[in-house]
């Protein structure tokens, strides 16, 4: 009856830093970068940017980081 949809994000990676939490967010769609930070009392959602200035991107199709 429903389709199961493929999560669109997918997190790389996570780390503790200072009062919250860094997480690297890869967009499954576009395979664009993001940093994500999620603290006490605020949050960010950033794209990384190459040394060019690029957006960061990983080759599609993106898939799960292995535990």
């Amino acid at each position: 009856m429903f389709e199961k949809k493929e999560k669109r994000f997918v997190v790389k990676s996570t780390e503790g830093f200072r009062t919250g939490d860094l997480s690297v967010i890869v967009d499954r769609q576009t395979g664009v970068n993001y940093l994500a930070f999620v603290g006490m009392e605020s949050s960010s959602f950033l794209p990384l940017l190459d040394k060019d200035g690029k957006p960061l991107a990983d080759e599609l199709p993106v898939k799960e980081p292995e535990t």
